[in-house]
């Protein structure tokens, strides 16, 4: 997985070979962060001190790891599996916010931030490549979309400073509703269409956002989920793609087992 959000393939029935799409679920700044708003803003009580953002070092203790998820793979994402937050370009500003948690790259301004590569394989992609000796064309195009039934999963942990979390989340909500019919954007080199950001239902945490984003590059369309909630100064973001389903046009569920996981850690 590039770190590009939808990457051009091909399918060739008559030749029987499958390449796929992938999709970027890149991130960076990860370790550091930008920095924070160290000013004390926000709805705490007159005098009181401001709410801390985590450190690196206490949301590696927080982030998901291969024990809380079972049938799942959890690895920390390679450099080629990240994006350069400076290589992505979006024509309509409003919406910047989406094509940031779309493509796991850093919102606002977090104090530091972990990210983990989750992957869940289907029973026939943990087979890997079917023998396609004896099959018919459709037969066997079926069977090597269904090896590819991968679901990866960027999960971000960021933290920020007093009400950071909050005013980060509130500008992802009000840019999905702004950028609902779509935008254009480029990430890493590639330029594509957001075609639709459509909100889904998602309870967790205090507070959560939660779209499927189309995607179109070229006449290739995607759908990838987006979900990104807060726990206390705490944003946890996740961008999903199914590889079988985009092949096919179909759409997938949310991450559920993974968010749920991360959603116990964080308490």
């Amino acid at each position: 997985m590039r770190a590009t959000v939808v990457r051009r393939t091909a399918l060739s029935a008559s030749a029987v070979t499958l390449a796929l799409l992938a999709t970027a679920c890149g991130g960076g700044d990860e370790k550091g962060g930008s920095g924070g708003d160290k000013a004390a803003k926000g709805d705490t009580a007159a005098g009181a001190p401001a709410a801390k953002a985590l450190t690196a070092a206490e949301l590696e203790k927080l982030v998901i790891a291969a024990p809380d998820l079972k049938d799942h793979k959890v690895t920390e994402p390679g450099k080629d599996e990240v994006s350069d937050p400076g290589s992505l370009s979006v024509e309509q500003a409003e919406c910047e916010p989406v094509a940031q948690a779309l493509s796991s790259v850093p919102t606002g301004k977090p104090a530091a931030s972990v990210q983990r590569l989750v992957t869940l394989e289907s029973e026939a992609a943990k087979k890997g490549m079917p023998d396609l000796d004896g099959l018919s064309e459709k037969e066997a195009e079926e069977a090597m979309i269904d090896s590819l039934d991968i679901t990866k999963t960027m999960a971000s942990l960021r933290s920020y400073d007093a009400d950071g979390a909050k005013e980060t989340l509130a500008a992802l909500r009000e840019a999905g509703k702004k950028c609902a019919g779509g935008f254009t954007m480029s990430a890493d080199g590639e330029k594509q269409q957001v075609t639709k950001v459509t909100e889904e239902k998602l309870a967790a945490g205090e507070d959560a956002v939660a779209w499927t984003v189309g995607t179109k590059l070229d006449d290739t369309t995607a759908e990838t989920k987006v979900v990104v909630f807060r726990q206390g100064t705490t944003l946890a973001g996740f961008s999903s793609f199914n590889i079988a389903a985009v092949t096919r046009g179909e759409t997938f569920e949310q991450p559920t087992a993974v968010i749920e996981a991360q959603e116990a850690k964080l308490g």
